[in-house]
């Protein structure tokens, strides 16, 4: 089913549990975008709502900690509040020096009520600039988690609450597979699988090869995977498919195309990552959404993407572009153009959490949210059981996150020093 990108978009910003139809788009309506001086006003317009405290909260420390595989950071508030929270613990073991020298020592001593000109001036300090990339901002995101978490406390206020109110609690979530180089028929099993444990109602799974320069994983994976993903799982489940920047402008348009003959969902990161230029051609030539936007850290770039409709679904990353924060000014951006912002779940740990928590209070969130299956890192909640049902998962309330980390759990952490 084709309809048009009015209704197309429509459908992806405003839907939050319904059934998804197969998108489409027409290219051929115009175009209209905001300003420049709109996309100025939502970089600059602040995105936290703190009413309270009136008194500052100073930050006594930022502790980075380690439990086996899992990074844990710590900030504490001169009156003894806690907030720990869970990082990227797949980049932190190797980012870690760049948050213990030029993050963690930054916000030290600083007021957490400030968090939003403080991401501005870590950028800046000591020339931290230079260092911009994915390394610098997971370290950023991380320090940002546990600061919020600690606001959350002394507010006692959730996330979306301080973030301008939540809009929605029920959040339908798409099952991502992370296989590439299996059998088709295998990874039709394994979505399958996938279902049969959440009853989702969307599915991703991954083509090509991975910055592959055209070749597959396997020879013709993805040109057999495509149709018969649609065949094996039906007309009811919406499907999605990422190639992990594997094609150029010609091949990603031949792959999209068997994607919309199959009446895919989106089509995602279908050329190099960077290459915003040869993104747009590939959007601008197909029907199915393109998305993408996971591996990027500059506001000044995705301004870009969003001014020039260079993807149809942007997805910052929460760990990756620096956490909640500079990922609401995007989403916001995206709002403005009336393109669904979609964020990118990288790492286990706590992510799904961190993704639910974030749909929750984006308005143009998209239709699913990615969802990689929960973690073994131990944790209480009273809100939520923080199980996928029906393809559908409740976002807790309570202060912060609304979780509780097991203390022996924390405890039993290290603190991680150079």
């Amino acid at each position: 089913m084709t309809i048009s990108r009015r209704r197309f978009l429509a459908a992806t910003t405003l839907a939050i549990v319904p059934a998804v139809p197969t998108f489409g788009k027409d290219n051929s309506e115009p175009r209209s975008f905001p300003s420049p001086e709109d996309f100025k006003q939502v970089l600059s317009s602040p995105v936290l709502r703190l009413d309270s405290p009136k008194s500052p909260v100073t930050l006594e420390s930022i502790e980075l900690l380690r439990n086996g595989k899992e990074y844990l950071v710590r900030a504490r508030s001169t009156d003894g509040t806690e907030g720990v929270v869970v990082a990227n613990s797949a980049r932190l073991r190797d980012a870690y020096p760049i948050f213990l020298r030029r993050v963690a020592p930054f916000f030290t001593g600083k007021d957490a009520r400030h968090i939003e000109t403080l991401l501005d001036d870590v950028y800046r300090h000591s020339s931290n600039y230079k260092w911009q990339g994915l390394a610098f901002w997971c370290c950023v995101a991380a320090a940002e988690l546990a600061i919020l978490e600690l606001l959350g406390k002394v507010t006692k206020k959730s996330i979306g609450e301080m973030f301008g109110g939540i809009v929605r609690r029920d959040i339908a979530v798409y099952r991502a597979s992370s296989n590439r180089g299996n059998k088709p028929e295998e990874e039709v099993e394994h979505l399958k699988r996938l279902i049969a444990e959440t009853g989702a109602k969307a599915v991703k799974f991954r083509l090509g090869g991975r910055m592959s320069r055209n070749r597959d994983s396997r020879p013709g994976r993805s040109e057999a995977l495509i149709p018969l993903v649609r065949k094996a799982l039906g007309d009811d489940v919406t499907l999605y498919a990422d190639s992990n920047s594997s094609y150029d402008v010609p091949n990603a348009i031949r792959i999209g195309r068997l994607m919309e003959d199959h009446g895919y969902g989106f089509f995602e990161e279908p050329c190099r990552f960077d290459h915003l230029w040869e993104t747009k051609k590939v959007a601008d030539a197909l029907k199915i959404p393109v998305a993408g936007g996971e591996q990027e850290f500059s506001f000044r770039r995705f301004r870009w993407t969003i001014e020039n409709r260079g993807v149809d679904i942007v997805q910052p990353d929460l760990h990756y572009f620096g956490g909640f924060i500079r990922c609401t000014k995007v989403a916001r951006m995206a709002a403005l153009a009336k393109i669904p912002c979609t964020v990118h779940m990288s790492g286990a740990g706590l992510g799904y959490l961190y993704t639910l928590h974030f749909a929750s209070y984006v308005k143009n969130a998209g239709a699913h949210q990615e969802f990689k299956g929960t973690s073994k890192i131990p944790i209480e909640c009273d809100t939520s059981n923080l199980k996928c049902k029906e393809g559908v998962m409740r976002v807790p309330t309570g202060p912060g996150f609304g979780i509780r980390i097991d203390p022996d759990f924390v405890q039993r952490a290290k603190r991680v020093v150079l």
